[in-house]
């Protein structure tokens, strides 16, 4: 078979689920089955983000600053599930990794109704008090007026947000790829309709304005969520959850929690650095906050797929530490690392190229388009270094060493970065540009931080 046959066939094979034992074969094969659905599935996540925005930009700048400002608040719920899935998919693909599927389905079950007990907690107190945090948040009485049924129904309904990621996380540490790229292509494809019709009252449907965005995200994630249980109670999965599963085994929950808060702390570390970077560009007012939000949520969409990436290279990791093969987990993570190299680096060509025909997309006001461009050309310059940094952290948090990159964050985000937006921005009045370079700088240190101490290969020896 020719080389380009095989590609397609693995192509094929990824997409519509395998049982590619990951600890043995091909390295460059397993990367391609596991990559590719995980990078198609990171590229429905943003696409929520875009088609959003997208629609949500004709109701006006105040509507954009809304959807802004409630990305800066949920970051920090995603910080919890991305932590919390960080420790599932590491602990899941061990026991994988062991060859012991009954604990792998033991620490998923552990894994979700932890996810419950939090969201639960998060919307009752978020729903509630969503007009507060927008003035938190800097917003205006406009704002507040405008968004903050939006902003109390993403709050409220986080358990949907959350799960998503949960589940995911079972089927990628588990190897099944393809079961978390369809949920999300479900829950996308739902979205999408839903979003235009909710908004402007297409058809039967009521005209909700911001507050019908809200509606279709939750409405389309919760279906996305329907499907994903539906999933692990079927049988012949890599992971299947019986009656029996369903019981809570706290020395697992507990080594789950430990290995999670981890996870949790790094998420929090960067998202609530992303947070002070929303303050510092809400203080050139709305107008910037739009531009930025557009470049922000062009840029995430680019960025999400190369995440994918990084999810088969922790899955990779996490199995063949599993299985006593910590060479085979190293140059999965070279391996991987160079194809997200390639990947964003042409990316970061396009988005430099055409920057302006991509913000005019999401909106035509002069001003708001300029605030669009520079970000997404300044942040683009960054991208090479990007790539190995998402791919290294991945590799840490795969081995279920969490902290090591929490470290890293919390030097990079909040020692390097908000200091210098801040100085930058204000002190030498460069405006939100000096922000976006911020970025473009912090990211690529963290990215070179990563990779020394991915070279010193203790995360190799971390026991989960």
């Amino acid at each position: 078979m020719s080389s380009g046959k095989r590609l397609l066939a693995a192509v094929r094979e990824s997409i519509g689920g395998t049982q590619q034992d990951f600890t043995e074969g091909s390295l460059s094969r397993g990367v391609v089955l596991l990559a590719i659905p995980m990078v198609l599935e990171m590229t429905m996540e943003s696409v929520f983000a875009v088609v959003d925005i997208f629609f949500v930009a004709r109701l006006g700048e105040d509507a954009i600053s809304t959807v802004g400002l409630t990305e800066a608040i949920l970051c920090l719920i995603y910080a919890v599930a991305i932590g919390l899935a960080m420790g599932t998919t590491a602990m899941v693909a061990r026991r994988i990794g062991e060859k012991d599927p009954e604990a792998a389905g033991t620490v998923a079950v552990q894994s979700i109704v932890l996810c419950g007990i939090v969201a639960a907690l998060v919307g009752l107190g978020g729903g509630l008090t969503a007009p507060h945090l927008l003035r938190l948040m800097g917003a205006s009485a406009e704002i507040v007026e405008t968004g903050s049924g939006y902003t109390a129904i993403l709050l409220a309904t986080n358990a949907v947000i959350m799960l998503l990621f949960i589940n995911n996380a079972i089927f990628r540490g588990a190897g099944d790829a393809s079961l978390a790229m369809r949920s999300l292509w479900l829950a996308n494809g739902i979205n999408i309709v839903l979003d235009p019709c909710l908004i402007f009252g297409l058809g039967p449907f009521p005209e909700m304005g911001l507050t019908g965005a809200a509606v279709a995200t939750t409405i389309g994630r919760g279906t996305g969520v329907l499907y994903q249980f539906s999933a692990l109670s079927r049988k012949g999965g890599r992971i299947h959850l019986r009656p029996r599963n369903w019981r809570l085994v706290p020395p697992v929950m507990s080594r789950l929690i430990r290995v999670s808060a981890g996870g949790v702390l790094q998420f929090l570390v960067e998202t609530a650095s992303f947070v002070g970077l929303v303050r510092i560009v809400a203080y050139f007012g709305s107008t910037a906050l739009a531009g930025y939000t557009i470049g922000i949520r062009i840029i995430i969409f680019a960025l999400l797929p190369s995440w994918g990436m990084g999810n088969a290279a922790a899955t990779l990791v996490g199995q063949n530490l599993g299985a006593k093969k910590p060479e085979r987990a190293e140059r999965s993570v070279l391996l991987t690392g160079f194809y997200n190299m390639l990947f964003l680096g042409t990316v970061s060509v396009i988005f430099i190229t055409f920057a302006r025909p991509m913000v005019s997309l999401f909106h035509s006001d002069p001003e708001v388009v300029a605030t669009g461009v520079e970000c997404l050309r300044i942040i683009s310059y960054g991208y090479v270094f990007f790539a190995w940094g998402m791919v290294t952290v991945q590799c840490f948090n795969g081995a279920g060493d969490t902290m090591t990159p929490t470290w890293v964050n919390l030097f990079c985000f909040w020692i390097v970065q908000i200091p210098l937006a801040y100085f930058l921005a204000r002190v030498l009045e460069w405006g939100p540009a000096g922000v976006f370079w911020a970025i473009a700088i912090s990211y690529s240190v963290s990215a070179a931080v990563g990779f020394y101490l991915f070279r010193l290969g203790r995360w190799k020896e971390r026991e989960i």
